[in-house]
Order: C-alpha cells, then structure tokens, then sequence
C-alpha cells in the first residue's frame, strides 16, 4: 500500500510553511530553522509492516514509526504530542495529528515523480515538494 513512498526523499519547493508552524503553535526560532531546513524524508516498511519516516536536516533528526489504521502516540519534530492516525485514501498517505483540540492534517500524494506533503490545519494551507533521491 505504501510501497510506492518508500525510499529516501529531498525537500525541493515550500509554500505557506511559515503560516503553517504558526497555527499550529510553533514559536519564533523554531520557525526560522524550520524554514531554513532542507530536510531529507526516509521512508521504509520493516517486514512486520511497521512504517518508518525518518526526517533529517543538519539541525535534528526525528522518527515516527507507525502501523496503518492504527492511532497512536507521536512526537513531532517541534516537540508537540500528538495522538497520530495514519491512513491511505485514494492513493495518498494521509496522517492526521490530534492534540490539544487541535487537528492538522498532512497529506502526501505522488505526482510526476514528485511527492506533495499537503499540510493543512483549519483555513492554512502549506504545500511541500520533495524528489526522490534512491
């Protein structure tokens, strides 16, 4: 299902991600290295199915590792704790993170030998575009 994500991507375009760490509670100088950051995506799936997205940049590297249609507890790259749903819906890996009354979504989606990471929490839309390196 996830087969077509798998490997090792490079942040290549970014839309509106200012906007976007803001709403979602992100402070000033999180902010500016987050921007500054060209991250790496790797993306695997180990034999038991367990899914593993990997983001490396030169300032920090963090892990999820998720199981489909399971929610469970994520930590993200800015410290938040989410209760974080992974799903597939008509072909893109749609991952949506809960906290604090709060709910964003991110979308991912191939397109031209591209992927999109669609970020979105209630009227702030950010677009990511990632190529794939392996």
């Amino acid at each position: 299902m996830v087969d077509q994500f798998v490997g090792t991507w490079t942040l290549t375009a970014s839309e509106n991600f200012d906007d976007y760490m803001k709403a979602i509670g992100v402070g000033l100088a999180n902010r500016q290295m987050g921007n500054l950051a060209k991250p790496n995506l790797v993306i695997s799936v180990d034999e038991a199915g367990l899914i593993s997205m990997k983001s490396e940049t030169t300032f920090k590297t963090t892990q999820f590792k998720f199981k489909l249609n399971e929610e469970c507890d994520e930590t993200t790259a800015d410290g938040r704790t989410t209760k974080t749903l992974v799903t597939v819906k008509d072909g893109k890996l749609v991952q949506r993170q809960a906290w604090d009354g709060k709910t964003t979504t991110l979308e991912r989606e191939l397109q031209d030998g591209k992927m999109t990471a669609k970020c979105v929490i209630d009227d702030v839309v950010a677009v990511r575009t990632y190529v794939k390196k392996t």
